[in-house]
């Protein structure tokens, strides 16, 4: 109900604050990542720097070193861009283990336009060594990230997709371990599905479409991109028509990247199609009308693999 935001801000935060010696900062995201009742109820561990996201990343930077642990967190798309050189300084060349978490990505800012669209956030913060990348499902894998995050002694990247009212994906309790993808759907593997944050649920839903037209499909949550789970990938692709790689994120550089990298480091050859956002820029509107300007709409996806496996 509250969205990956809420989940994380407004519920897990506040919950393991007293576990952990947790600094939380901020770029004016207060209010919009849902930290109003941390910052009144912890105060001394709250700190908004305002828009200025590298001075973010310095900030958290010094607190970490000094052995807090902190949690910042920014518009995807400002964190990931406007402080990338930071970041790769501090938490990848000097492992400083802070937790920094991606708010909005995607096109969850509909209206704000192309510049605020988080679409390169992926391709960005798996290129740093050293740099862990999660990607939830939804909010409670959000959460379970989260948890994850906190027992870690590395840098991390949280990105938190969708909105308030994003489905759920994981209905029930399960057990959550980084370094596994999952399998959330499995009626066969004519098409293997293989999707990330947002995506999950968008493929389920296409899954069960497809199977209404005899087409079996399976659909793995790969939520952590890096490193990202080689051996299930390599695993489940056997035997497929076709697998499809499945992102709310450019084309270039993200899940579908990944994926790809695997299957030539392994010399495997087989069909696959990469959806996500294309090579451009969009006409701003709401967010079904930027999904579907990029094929990804419940529609767009079931034609789209149907033309595929001809």
């Amino acid at each position: 109900m509250f969205g990956q935001n809420g989940a994380v801000f407004g519920s897990a935060l506040d919950f393991y604050h007293d576990s952990y010696k947790i600094k939380v900062l901020t770029s004016d995201m207060a209010y919009g990542a849902g930290l109003s009742r941390f910052k009144q109820k912890y105060p001394e561990d709250f700190y908004d720097v305002g828009i200025a996201e590298q001075n973010l990343i310095g900030i958290t930077a010094g607190l970490a070193s000094e052995g807090f642990k902190c949690v910042a967190t920014a518009q995807s798309c400002f964190l990931s861009m406007r402080s990338f050189e930071p970041i790769r300084q501090y938490m990848g060349y000097m492992r400083i283990p802070a937790i920094l978490i991606g708010i909005n990505s995607g096109f969850a800012l509909s209206y704000f336009g192309n510049s605020h669209y988080a679409l390169e956030d992926l391709s960005l913060m798996r290129s740093i060594p050293n740099m862990t990348v999660l990607s939830p499902a939804d909010a409670g894998e959000a959460v379970k990230a989260f948890e994850t995050a906190l027992k870690m002694n590395s840098p991390v990247y949280i990105r938190l997709s969708g909105t308030v009212g994003t489905p759920v994906v994981y209905a029930d309790d399960f057990d959550y371990d980084y370094q596994k993808a999952n399998i959330v759907f499995n009626q066969g593997n004519d098409v293997v599905f293989f999707a990330t944050g947002s995506m999950v649920y968008q493929s389920i839903k296409a899954a069960e479409m497809l199977k209404n037209e005899g087409i079996s499909a399976k659909v793995i949550d790969v939520h952590c991109l890096k490193p990202i789970d080689s051996d299930t990938i390599l695993k489940e692709l056997a035997g497929a028509r076709l697998i499809v790689s499945i992102e709310e994120h450019f084309t270039n550089g993200g899940l579908g990247t990944a994926i790809s990298e695997v299957l030539a480091q392994n010399q495997v050859a087989t069909r696959m199609l990469n959806l996500g956002v294309l090579d451009r820029f969009c006409e701003v509107g709401d967010y079904q009308y930027l999904l579907a300007q990029n094929g990804l709409s419940l529609e767009q996806i079931v034609e789209s693999v149907k033309q595929h496996l001809g």
